[in-house]
């Protein structure tokens, strides 16, 4: 899962990290919105071409709960369909073969997911996406 992160003007989005997904994920995503004092928080959400969700959905959604209950700020879903294809083109284009790149993909396409929330932000003047709620019915406290 690549993390980038903003300006604090919030003009330009770069990568930073990408983590693999286990168990600590969480921990690390709140350790990283702590550390650079996060005022949102976008999960990119995987719809198929015809807007629909399948599991890779359904596991953002899942995902983006977890952060939600783990985080002071708000956590947005935005709509990143065909990303990890434009930053596989994006790297191809820069001279990055498809091995070199297998690294860096997921921290290019988390940048184009935020460019484009914050391009959303800037011309709707409110955060881009779906705002995530958490439904605490039959979770547990302290299970993160």
């Amino acid at each position: 899962m690549g993390v980038a992160r903003s300006d604090p003007d919030a003009i330009m989005a770069v990568p930073e990290v990408t983590l693999s997904r286990d168990k600590h994920t969480v921990e690390r995503i709140r350790a990283l919105v702590d550390e650079w004092s996060a005022i949102i928080v976008y999960v990119g959400l995987p719809r198929t071409l015809s807007g629909g969700d399948g599991l890779a959905a359904q596991a953002a959604r899942e995902m983006a709960e977890d952060i939600q209950s783990a985080v002071e700020c708000p956590v947005r879903l935005v709509d990143e369909r065909l990303s990890t294809v434009e930053a596989q083109r994006a790297l191809r284009d820069a001279g990055r073969g498809s091995k070199k790149s297998r690294p860096v993909i997921d921290q290019a396409a988390a940048v184009l997911i935020l460019e484009h929330a914050l391009s959303l932000e800037r011309a709707a003047g409110t955060p881009a996406g779906l705002a995530v709620t958490v439904d605490d019915g039959g979770r547990e406290e302290g299970g993160r």
